[in-house]
This record gives structure tokens, C-alpha cells and sequence, in this order.
């Protein structure tokens, strides 16, 4: 491939996942069986993606433990893990650039309590916070909150798009100035720039003001994860990056283009969003050695846990159907609709069967996956990048750490040789290695706006 002088460059977020990203990582010669309970094992995945100049690690979050009456997920590490924002305040202590991002659901939370932790965060890490906004695709989560059901697909995306106003306002609760601390007056904060929210709606009451400063980037990213329309619909009136899943380039060029095109409606520019999808990379000097770090972890794989991930995947029971047969027509899931979307697709675009579905998904879960040499990887990085399929890239480690290594130490140099990828961070925030605007305090804009408005009169 023809190397570019396009100035942009390839944003990179390392999404860590105890052990790996693979179903079977754990068994992997390579993995750590500890890494779930672990916080030297993350703190050196965190150090290590610092040092490679990654804008951020990314945490994904459940709050209900993935497991069954039948105990195919005890033969995974999946059902136990830290609480993202506990991990992510410690590593805050550890590192001093790179974003640290963790998945919170709007459908189980209150907005005081989130807009409360990711502001202490933001404060402890410099600004360098970000939070995903997701709506719960785990239907188990209902069951650990006093629920017998799972909250319908519409009504969480209802809740979550007035979850979100209400934390950005609290978020603003104090401008950047508040607080003057002096001691001669005993002034310790000025009454006219902290404000009170009170805010009522359909789903939250909220006064306010929230009892934490405003950060050095002024409030953190808001991540989204949805690639459902739902999703997209609140990822381009909230979000400043969107981590999503397509297969391929003309699939990632046409959700591309629809999110960055809906985002004059809501009064915002294409500089304001990032879209970084998932990449799984296997990486080797050579395309066998690759292929053989490939086959290696597929050959870990147990049917029933290859299966059953698949089956959670798509929101349906797949056991009582022929495992050598076609992926049946399924309902419409009322979990994560987008991924079921995506999945379904691929096996009718490539003619797979329930075994070679599972098989394609134990590693990624749907998310673009690459077998190559680091010119490889580059190439169908790079075509991506420059041809509006995205605008950075979430990477995968099959295993960890062995995954990140692979690609830190092949694939990162030949993205700097092609002018792609940064030497040095831009900045100390997230928003200034994100090359995202620093947001003006809401409360400070209205009274502006108020202003002028008075003066035309």
C-alpha cells in the first residue's frame, strides 16, 4: 500500500480484558490463570500501553457475573473481575498520561452517583477519565436490582439519553473558577459559580449541585459502545467516541459516514466524535507464525463454552439446534440488538454454520479480526483509517500480555515509519491526545447567551 502524508493520525485505545480477549485466553501457555485478581498484571498492561503512546485502556463492565446452571462459564475466567473504576483509580497512581476509560450502564446506575465517581477520577488522574455509556446488554443485571426482568431495549435508550443530560449537568456544577481559596477573606469559593441543576424528568429527579470540582478537561469523554439505530442516535447527541464492531470496509464506511452525518442536527462538527472500532490482532514476523498463535488458541476452545458465548451473543438458545447446520432466523433479542445484527449477517454473507460461527467469534464477539506480519496489519489498518472506516482503533489482545506485546513491539513501529501513529503525546488530558475541544461550562454558556439576548432587546 502507498503510504500517505495525511497529517491525521491513527488514534489507539488498548481494550484490556484480564487474561485476553479469546474465550480460552486463560489456557493459553502464555496467560496468567491470577490476571482476574491481579493489579501488578494490569498495572504493567497499563505502563506498557503508556510507553507505546496509546490515547487510552479501555474497560469493559458488567455488573452481574457470567455464569449458568449448566457451568459452561466455569470453564472460563469470565465471571470474576475488579470493578473498573476501582482498577482505573489505582492505575491513575501509575501512569500520567494515558486516558483511562471504563463501561458504566446508565440502566442500573443513578446519574449522582456515576457523575460523583467519574469526577473523582477525572481529579485523581489530571483529566484523563472517560466514561463509556452503555445500556445494559447482560440481562442478569436485572435480577442483582430488584428486578424480575430485564428493562426493555427502548426504554433503556429512553432513560440513558436523559441519564446522560443529567450528568453532564452535574458535571458543570461548579465553573472553573470557583473555587478561590483565600485565606486572608476566608473565601473559599465564590457562591455565584457553583450551580444548582435541578433538574426533573421523566426518569430522574435531580437537584444538585454535584460535591465534586470541575476537572482539567473540563468534564470527562463520553464514550459509546451501541451500534444499534438506537444507539447511534445517542452516541451523535452525547458521545465523543464510539467504540463499535464491523467486519468490513464497506460496513465500516457506512456507519462511518451515517454517525458523522447526524451530528449537525445536534449542533456538532465530525471533529467531535472519534470512531474506533474493535481490531483483534494475531501478529507474527511471519503470515505462519501468525496463523500458528492463531490456531493455537482456536485449539483451546471447548464446544459447550464456544456455544454458549455464541448463544449469548445473540440473545438465543442455540443448543437444541444442529451445531453442523445453518444459524437459524432468531428473534429480535431484547439485549444487544446491534451485535446479534452483525453476527447473523456475517454467517449468511459467508455461509457459516453454528460451529464455524462460534468458532469466528471466541476471540472478538464480532469485532474485525486480523491474522498477519506487522505490514500486514498495517495495511488493512491504514486502508480503514484513510478511507473513512475510522478514526483510531480499540486493540484486542487475544492474550494477555502477550497480545498488546505483539503489537507494541511489530506493528506500532511500522505505523511511526508511515507517518501514522504518534512519538510523543500532545498533551496531558485525554481530550488533548483525543484532539477533542474542551467543553464550556453549560451554566457559564446560558448566562452568556441570556446576556446577549437581553442586550438585543
Amino acid at each position: 500500500m502507498s503510504h500517505s502524508s495525511n497529517p491525521r493520525q491513527i488514534k489507539l485505545g488498548a481494550f484490556l480484558m484480564t487474561d485476553g480477549h479469546h474465550i480460552a485466553a486463560w489456557r493459553h501457555p502464555q496467560a496468567n490463570p491470577y490476571a482476574h485478581v491481579s493489579f501488578e498484571h494490569f498495572k504493567e498492561l497499563a505502563q506498557k500501553a503508556e510507553a507505546a503512546k496509546f490515547d487510552t485502556i479501555f474497560f469493559a463492565d458488567s455488573a452481574a457475573a457470567w455464569v449458568d446452571g449448566e457451568g459452561v462459564f466455569a470453564h472460563t475466567s469470565r465471571g470474576a473481575h475488579f470493578e473498573p473504576l476501582t482498577l482505573l483509580s489505582a492505575l491513575a497512581t501509575v501512569t500520567t498520561h494515558i486516558g483511562l476509560i471504563a463501561t458504566q450502564t446508565t440502566t442500573y446506575n443513578e446519574p449522582y452517583h456515576l457523575a460523583r465517581k467519574f469526577a473523582s477520577l477525572d481529579q485523581i488522574s489530571g483529566g484523563r477519565a472517560g466514561w463509556n455509556l452503555v445500556t445494559s446488554a447482560n440481562g442478569r443485571e436485572a435480577f442483582n436490582f430488584n428486578r424480575d426482568a430485564h428493562v426493555v431495549f427502548e426504554e433503556r435508550y429512553d432513560r440513558a439519553h436523559e441519564f446522560a443530560e443529567v450528568v453532564t449537568g452535574l458535571w458543570d456544577s461548579w465553573e472553573d473558577d470557583a473555587f478561590i481559596r483565600d485565606k486572608e477573606s476566608g473565601l473559599f469559593s465564590d457562591p455565584e459559580k457553583s450551580h444548582v441543576l435541578s433538574h426533573v424528568g421523566k426518569h430522574f429527579k435531580v437537584r444538585g449541585p454535584l460535591n465534586v470540582a470541575r476537572s482539567p478537561q473540563g468534564r470527562p469523554v463520553i464514550v459509546q459502545a451501541g451500534s444499534s439505530e438506537e444507539g447511534k442516535e445517542l452516541a451523535a447527541a452525547t458521545a465523543e467516541v464510539v467504540f463499535t464492531a464491523q467486519q468490513t470496509l464497506q460496513d465500516a464506511q457506512h456507519f462511518y459516514n451515517d454517525l458523522k452525518g447526524r451530528l449537525a442536527k445536534y449542533g456538532r462538527s465530525e471533529d467531535d466524535l472519534k470512531i474506533m472500532p474493535g481490531v483483534l490482532p494475531y501478529v507474527g514476523r511471519t503470515q505462519q507464525e501468525a496463523r500458528d498463535k492463531f490456531d493455537l488458541i482456536q485449539s483451546l476452545v471447548l464446544p459447550k463454552v464456544g456455544l454458549s458465548q455464541l448463544s449469548n451473543l445473540l440473545g438465543a438458545d442455540l443448543s437444541g439446534y444442529d451445531i453442523d447446520g445453518p444459524v437459524p432466523d432468531l428473534p429480535l433479542t431484547n439485549n444487544n440488538r446491534s451485535r446479534q445484527a452483525l453476527l447473523v449477517e456475517q454467517a449468511r454473507r459467508e455461509g457459516l454454520t453454528i460451529r464455524d460461527l462460534y468458532l469466528s467469534v471466541t476471540g472478538g464477539r464480532g469485532h474485525w479480526q486480523l491474522i498477519g506480519t506487522p505490514e500486514q496489519i498495517a495495511d488493512e489498518l491504514e486502508e480503514r483509517f484513510l478511507n473513512r472506516g475510522a478514526d483510531g482503533f480499540n486493540v484486542m489482545g487475544p492474550v494477555l500480555p502477550a497480545g498488546l506485546d505483539d503489537f507494541i513491539e511489530l506493528v506500532i513501529p511500522e505505523l511511526r515509519r508511515r507517518g501514522m501513529f504518534r512519538h510523543e503525546y500532545e498533551g496531558r488530558t485525554l481530550r488533548e491526545n483525543l484532539g477533542l475541544k474542551r467543553p464550556e461550562n453549560s451554566f457559564k454558556v446560558k448566562a452568556r447567551q441570556l446576556r446577549e439576548a437581553e442586550l438585543v432587546r
